[in-house]
């Protein structure tokens, strides 16, 4: 367990003060203004316990959320916010809402009290708060921060992406009970995973969200959970890893009992920290393997799989935070103005790895495909490797996990981006028959049957069962106008099908 503590945040004996600023980032936004909003959810599926309540009661588990959306500002009461109203969401998750502002960087570990990092309390980042969700409808970026980190950990990078059109929803990494983690346990993987889960869910309260085109992001111990998480779930379509300690602790995500790499079939991104100079490795009795060993990747067969390298980055600076705040390790890190520039790389990387993969825009498809140098960067700044997946057979059963997975909702378009993926997948009548009658003759699933009539009728338009299926379906609902149309239908198309004569008369009678 040390070993991930000392990738998630070492402790520095020798330390220097960072300078830098958000406008030396430099991170232009794209066309979209950024609304961002916070509030706490809760689930009632699990207890917890708050660490500063003085009744030491469980409750049912609070989960914040944090979200950025492209948006429309009121501009008599939208607020842009400055990093010290992102600091102070921080308290609350911390469970110090109470605790005066002038005390933030005394009072977490992280944040120390710096005349640079009070520099940045008052710095306008690019959000408003008190705004509008942007007519449309847009893709999403599910976020799990590193260990037992906030939800605006990375706001930066948040920020930017929604300006370029997506959403991006975050929670706090806290332990199974209570604020804290045990020590990068499979245990506290899985717990993370389940708020990972939670975030799936609420994002089906946001009409502008599409929910067909989901992506899972993580920093540090958050890319563990979501590793664990895509082999549970199958309606995400892409991950994004920023120095994932699935690369550093590969056992505990094996000691799960979702773990399941077959399971691991969508487009994979890691991006790792610069190598771990012999000084560092020895004094903080880091292992070697550290610097060349990443088995999920080499484990990976069904996934078009990407590792790139950034030699200009330590652990702590693929985040916001560490950029702004971490102070610097003068053994190893590079200088402000590298890990700034770094920084923006690594945003511009993720965001066209998400168009690619959500937008299907075919520049972005061609930068992520391209090796460094053909996108304009040296090998001394980026490297990366790359494999592609081993195809394999797309069948029913996995196109009805994710018709199962939307509740059999927009299966037709569902239908055309899986065709579009697996064109061998074949859709037999009789099979997408025998499910639509299933669904239909359980009252709680009518619509549902429905629905997945309407798909083999988009795929079988002259079979006339089918028709006198979905009119069995209606029927049943008694929703007798459509039954009659679809008898009608199903003789036009077999004039001797007895089963809709004699339904059709029993319905005139």
């Amino acid at each position: 367990m040390r070993l991930i503590i000392l990738i998630t945040g070492i402790i520095l004996s020798t330390i220097s003060y960072g300078q830098t600023s958000l406008k030396e980032i430099n991170l232009n936004s794209g066309k979209y203004i950024v609304g961002f909003k916070h509030y706490t959810a809760i689930d009632s599926t699990r207890i917890y316990r708050i660490h500063n309540e003085f009744n030491n009661q469980y409750i049912n588990r609070p989960i914040p959320i944090s979200i950025w959306y492209p948006a429309t500002i009121d501009n008599n009461n939208s607020k842009q916010l400055s990093v010290l109203n992102y600091l102070e969401i921080l308290k609350g998750e911390e469970e110090w809402k109470n605790l005066p502002n002038d005390f933030l960087l005394d009072w977490f570990p992280y944040l120390w009290n710096t005349p640079e990092n009070k520099a940045h309390l008052p710095e306008k980042v690019v959000a408003f708060s008190n705004s509008t969700f942007l007519d449309g409808k847009f893709p999403v970026v599910v976020y799990a921060p590193s260990y037992q980190a906030s939800s605006i950990e990375n706001f930066a990078l948040f920020e930017y992406l929604a300006s370029n059109g997506f959403v991006v929803i975050s929670s706090p990494s806290r332990g199974t009970n209570s604020r804290w983690l045990e020590g990068g346990t499979t245990k506290d993987m899985e717990t993370q995973s389940r708020d990972v889960e939670f975030l799936l869910k609420e994002i089906h309260k946001y009409e502008n969200i599409d929910l067909d085109r989901i992506a899972l992001m993580g920093f540090s111990f958050g890319g563990l959970s979501n590793a664990i998480t895509v082999m549970k779930h199958k309606n995400v379509s892409a991950i994004v890893s920023l120095d994932g300690t699935e690369r550093y602790n590969y056992a505990v995500l094996e000691k799960s009992p979702f773990f399941k790499l077959d399971k691991f079939n969508i487009p994979y991104i890691h991006f790792a920290q610069k190598e771990i100079p012999k000084e560092v490795l020895t004094s903080d009795k880091i292992p070697a393997e550290l610097n060349y060993k990443f088995q999920l990747y080499d484990s990976l067969k069904y996934s078009n799989v990407y590792s790139y390298k950034f030699h200009d980055l330590t652990h702590s600076y693929f985040s916001s935070f560490g950029v702004l705040f971490a102070n610097r390790d003068k053994r190893q890190d590079k200088s402000d103005y590298k890990i700034m520039a770094s920084y923006n790389l690594l945003c511009k990387h993720t965001l066209q790895f998400l168009s690619a993969t959500l937008k299907n825009e075919k520049k972005a498809s061609d930068f992520i495909e391209n090796k460094p140098n053909e996108n304009g960067f040296s090998e001394a700044l980026i490297s990366k490797k790359m494999k592609k997946s081993i195809k394999t057979e797309f069948t029913y059963k996995d196109f009805n996990d994710l018709a199962f997975n939307q509740d059999y909702q927009g299966l037709i378009p569902l239908y055309k981006r899986t065709i579009a993926k697996h064109p061998n997948l074949q859709l037999q009548e009789g099979i997408l028959n025998t499910l639509g009658l299933r669904l239909s003759f359980n009252y709680k699933k009518i619509e549902q049957g429905v629905n997945v009539f309407l798909l083999a009728l988009h795929l079988y338009p002259k079979s006339a069962n089918l028709y006198d299926s979905l009119a069995e379906a209606y029927l049943y609902n008694k929703d007798f106008k459509n039954a009659i149309f679809n008898y009608k239908k199903s003789l036009e198309l077999n004039p001797e099908n007895q089963n809709a004569i004699d339904r059709l008369k029993q319905l005139k009678e």
